[in-house]
């Protein structure tokens, strides 16, 4: 694990509205779930450089329901790292499950979150027809949310 990477409870969730927003470009939609659950900032080498938002679904699982992690300071283990915490972080917490989704068109995110544990779980279908802007990556519209699970047992 990247040594240098923590995560640290955020208490002004609009400070770190920039980092969310690099996760969902939406700001209406984000704004719709930022003031849920517990916000993480996440730090490398004592600098902010990300942020993630936590939510509890159920008493069980967790869900990672937005992270993000500066361009800059993309592949330098940061991810992964911050990943291996939040797992931790269930884990003492007594929870089961940690869910991540991301939209069908992430082929990165797709391949990062396997790489870091993760396994396929469900597809909710035009999850993304709800959004006012029509996205595309990699030339692959955004339409359906896959879900990711990870067991922390």
């Amino acid at each position: 694990m990247c040594r240098s990477v923590t995560i640290q409870p955020i208490m002004d969730r609009e400070a770190y509205l920039p980092f969310f927003l690099m996760a969902d470009e939406d700001e209406e939609i984000v704004r719709t779930y930022i003031e849920e659950g517990d916000p993480f900032s996440i730090k490398y080498n004592h600098k902010d450089v990300g942020a993630c938002l936590l939510t509890s679904p159920s008493p069980q699982a967790v869900e990672i329901k937005n992270i993000a992690i500066s361009e800059d300071h993309r592949g330098l283990g940061i991810g992964k790292a911050v990943i291996q915490l939040i797992a931790e972080h269930c884990k003492e917490r007594s929870f089961t499950e940690l869910f991540v989704g991301t939209a069908n068109s992430s082929i990165e995110n797709l391949a990062f979150y396997q790489k870091a544990g993760f396994r396929f779980d469900s597809i909710h279908k035009g999850f993304f027809d709800a959004y006012p802007d029509t996205f595309y990556e990699h030339g692959i519209q955004g339409r359906d949310l896959i879900y990711f699970v990870m067991k922390l047992s």
